[in-house]
């Protein structure tokens, strides 16, 4: 049995930048420091199993108004396929606190299927959308 909880009081700091750091394509590097600091400015979910021991994170980046960007999505891979990703999203969309807002945005390189069940779509108007990257963000200055 896994559980889902926004309480940022659960969330295991070293399960989360070791999988961060270590383990994805998306953040590898990222300072236990950068990870700490994201996690107070963000909404964040923590996926549990046998109450406890912390197997999966999201959060979301958003001004509880408009605008929220869904981040950092994760299961851990012994956890993998027992659904804990499908209810990580669906505690995301149906956070109250996200209800009201326009859009919810993300980026991913392999979870097209997962984020599509949820009314997510490809981005109509990309020729719209403009990025500034800093891909050395994490190193060393």
């Amino acid at each position: 049995m896994y559980e889902i909880s926004s309480d940022k009081s659960r969330l295991d700091l070293y399960c989360i930048h070791h999988f961060l750091s270590e383990v994805s394509y998306w953040a590898k590097g990222i300072p236990k420091a950068i990870v700490a600091r994201s996690i107070e400015n963000s909404l964040c979910f923590g996926a549990y199993a046998s109450g406890s021991e912390q197997v999966g994170f999201a959060r979301v980046i958003t001004d509880y108004a408009t605008f929220g960007y869904l981040a950092d999505v994760f299961v851990l891979p012994a956890h993998r396929g027992q659904g804990i990703s499908k209810k990580l999203i669906e505690a995301v969309v149906s956070h109250p606190d996200l209800k009201d807002l326009r859009r919810l945005s993300l980026i991913t390189d392999d979870a097209h299927g997962l984020y599509r069940q949820f009314g997510f779509k490809d981005i109509a108007d990309p020729e719209r959308r403009l990025d500034l990257k800093t891909p050395q963000a994490y190193e060393e200055r």
